[in-house]
């Protein structure tokens, strides 16, 4: 089996070391002896996603998003087409703010690829914290590093379900109590870190819904993730008290 990975834009969109979740999505699979190929697109290319099995989206400054923008809308009807296909996705910070309908900053609003129902506006402070997040889709906690002026709100009809509930930190505006989004095979959050390495049962989700699309099946052998469990549960411990 393989898996073909495509990171869109690495050359503006890697805030934060989001380019780790590659890196850990990629090793997840070779340890359990399935092919990970993973394919660059710089702002210069143009994705091919019939060749994709998992995308990334990472994030990025106003000023990146800005540049990212007029690109992602140029291949928008493409992008649409996959992730309405099941296509899986990992939508981080400025990548997940992107999937909405706009970004409305200081400077002017940024279009965004309407792919989901939601939409972001400029506030202050900025959002910077340490966060932990229950749900009911992953068997464990979920921990991350947030750091966004952007307060993101979802449509009262539409449909898309949050990555968690905040237990620590502020979320996506910091009112709502709720965390990131989940579409389809879509995952948008504004966790860096990077995400996925402090966190194996989200990646695997990922790999697992990946698998499923291309091959119809996906049984993913257990791995020894008690380093990365030990190490989730610090954090959880250490913010919680739990």
């Amino acid at each position: 089996m393989k898996l073909t990975i495509l990171h869109l834009y690495p050359d503006l969109l890697n805030l934060y070391g989001d380019r780790g979740n590659i890196q850990c999505m990629a090793m997840r699979c070779r340890w359990r002896g399935i092919e990970a190929e993973v394919l660059e697109c710089c702002s210069g290319d143009r994705p091919d996603f019939a060749r994709a099995d998992i995308v990334l989206l990472g994030g990025g400054s106003d000023r990146e998003q800005q540049i990212v923008c007029s690109k992602l809308l140029e291949i928008r009807d493409d992008f649409h087409a996959y992730v309405e296909d099941g296509g899986t996705l990992l939508a981080v910070c400025g990548g997940y703010q992107l999937l909405g309908h706009y970004y409305d900053t200081a400077q002017g609003r940024i279009r965004g690829l309407s792919l989901v129902d939601l939409r972001t506006v400029q506030g202050s402070p900025r959002l910077i914290s340490n966060v932990v997040l229950e749900s009911d889709d992953f068997p464990y906690e979920i921990v991350g590093f947030e750091n966004h002026g952007g307060r993101t709100f979802t449509g009262a009809e539409s449909g898309l379900r949050p990555l968690g509930r905040v237990l620590y930190g502020y979320g996506n505006n910091g009112r709502d109590g709720m965390e990131g989004i989940l579409y389809k095979n879509v995952i948008g959050t504004y966790l860096h870190g990077p995400l996925l390495p402090k966190n194996p049962h989200v990646c695997d989700r990922l790999l697992r819904t990946a698998l499923e699309r291309r091959y119809g099946a996906a049984e993913l052998s257990p791995l020894d993730d008690r380093q990365e469990r030990a190490a989730n549960r610090a954090i959880v411990r250490r913010f919680l008290n739990r």
